[in-house]
């Protein structure tokens, strides 16, 4: 067997979305797997819908979500000699023609076809034109189709999938502009750079077929094909913009792990017994073309988020700090240019993670440790700074201000011995406590609360809650 090539083709006229993503992340497995060659190649003949914004969007999300590429980016509308010398190739041979139907005659004879209840393709009627061309009408250039037979994609995913060749009609292979349809620019492209394998979404089934035709015409073996199931809302409609984001790059800014997204979109239609959490080197050794599934996939946001949420929990704490910066920055907890203390944000990091889903999420839970004064939540300050508390809290207050390391054990010791001096329990003193330094009753904990903060801002706040403890 030859070596595998295949390729991942997104049209520059959108954003990356996570359809595309798991597109191009099921290619690059099987061509990592097999030790093939993945191609990115970028599909802009759209000149009106295809922006330069759009294409770096493409770049950033696969850069973003770790998807390689070994050749490329390749652009289509570098290529337009050669779509042009491919399209001649078959003019030659009379297996194409020049069409000079206007598009107001087309549409017309569509809607009479579909008042007589025909298949409203085109009836090949330029087939047959003989004379001179029409002045000032540029001509389309068609292919033509068999209209005997049938055409049977042996699909990978799918199995055999066979269609009546009367049913496709002569399809316009290049525009009046001179440029590539869909359909023939993709089958000159992966012919030419010997792509073995088409892994794709199941809504380009219904192209295949005229792209096998295309391929016989000119010559060249068919790739060997693959149509993956559509991903589907939790409403079973088709995914769309109501569902999640629209870019994969919104996940980064909502502060998603790529390797989280990755390991979610890699089990939408693919399974290796009932593991659920994949490293990237994992997915490598045991994907397979086998073991994708031809029902589609329910994409559920609550379950990438739980997934997400348990990444935080092992990934290094040392990249997940530097990933939380920017962050802080957005909301204005970093000044300019200020670094925090790496060592610092690294022990910010360990006492959040474990309840923290997103960094998004992260980074509001940390707001009280970048704060000069704390937002006191009241309800919680009326319940728990209560003058019945305010001797343990002075108490404590003395204590903390002679700790010789504000670390958690010092911390933790200083802390019992004024519950052992008060016969206060550890519920008792803690959550006034807590409150009084996060404003908040839910946080780490609190001996990790205080070592974040510092002996400063600790002993501050604590006097400022006494004075409400009245």
């Amino acid at each position: 067997m030859s070596q595998v090539r295949v390729r991942f083709a997104p049209s520059p006229t959108g954003y990356l979305h996570v359809g595309g993503v798991r597109t191009a992340l099921f290619n690059w497995l099987f061509a990592r797997h097999e030790k093939g060659v993945f191609i990115l190649r970028v599909e802009d003949t759209d000149r009106e819908r295809s922006t330069p914004e759009a294409i770096q969007a493409i770049l950033d999300g696969m850069k973003w979500v770790g998807l390689d590429w070994d050749e490329g980016p390749v652009y289509q509308t570098e290529r337009l000699a050669m779509y042009k010398e491919q399209a001649e190739r078959l003019l030659a041979a009379g297996k194409a023609y020049l069409c000079y139907c206007t598009g107001e005659e087309l549409e017309a004879r569509r809607k009479e076809a579909l008042a007589r209840k025909e298949l409203p393709k085109y009836d090949g009627r330029c087939r047959r034109r003989s004379g001179a061309a029409p002045a000032g009408v540029p001509p389309v250039t068609r292919f033509v189709s068999p209209q005997e037979g049938r055409t049977t994609v042996h699909d990978l995913i799918k199995g055999d999938v066979t269609f009546d060749n009367a049913q496709l009609d002569d399809l316009v292979i290049l525009r009046s502009n001179g440029m590539p349809t869909y359909n023939f620019g993709v089958v000159v492209d992966d012919a030419r750079m010997k792509i073995t394998h088409v892994i794709r979404g199941d809504d380009h089934l219904n192209n295949t077929p005229r792209q096998i035709l295309l391929y016989q015409a000119l010559g060249y073996e068919p790739p060997r094909f693959g149509h993956l199931s559509m991903i589907l809302g939790m409403d079973k409609a088709k995914l769309s913009k109501r569902h999640g984001a629209t870019s994969v790059l919104e996940y980064q800014e909502a502060g998603y792990l790529p390797e989280a997204l990755v390991n979610y979109l890699v089990r939408l239609g693919w399974s290796h017994g009932d593991q659920e959490v994949f490293s990237m080197r994992e997915m490598i050794e045991k994907f397979s073309l086998e073991n994708i599934t031809q029902s589609p996939a329910a994409f559920d946001p609550d379950k990438l988020l739980w997934l997400n949420g348990q990444y935080l929990k092992t990934a290094d704490t040392k990249r997940v700090a530097g990933l939380l910066v920017p962050f802080l920055r957005k909301r204005g907890m970093l000044n300019g240019g200020t670094q925090p203390d790496s060592a610092w944000l690294e022990k910010l990091v360990v006492a959040f993670r474990e309840r923290s889903q997103t960094l998004v999420e992260m980074a509001d839970k940390a707001a009280p440790f970048f704060q000069d004064s704390v937002t006191m939540d009241q309800a919680a300050a009326k319940k728990f700074l209560t003058a019945a508390v305010r001797p343990a809290c002075t108490m404590l207050v003395n204590v903390l201000g002679k700790v010789p390391s504000f670390e958690h054990d010092a911390l933790e010791q200083g802390f019992k011995s004024v519950l052992a001096e008060t016969g206060l329990s550890m519920s008792k003193l803690a959550q006034p406590v807590r409150v009084a330094l996060t404003g908040a009753t839910v946080s780490p904990g609190i001996f990790d609360v205080m070592a974040l903060l510092g002996r400063e801002r600790t002993l501050a706040r604590l006097k400022k809650a006494i004075d409400l403890m009245q």
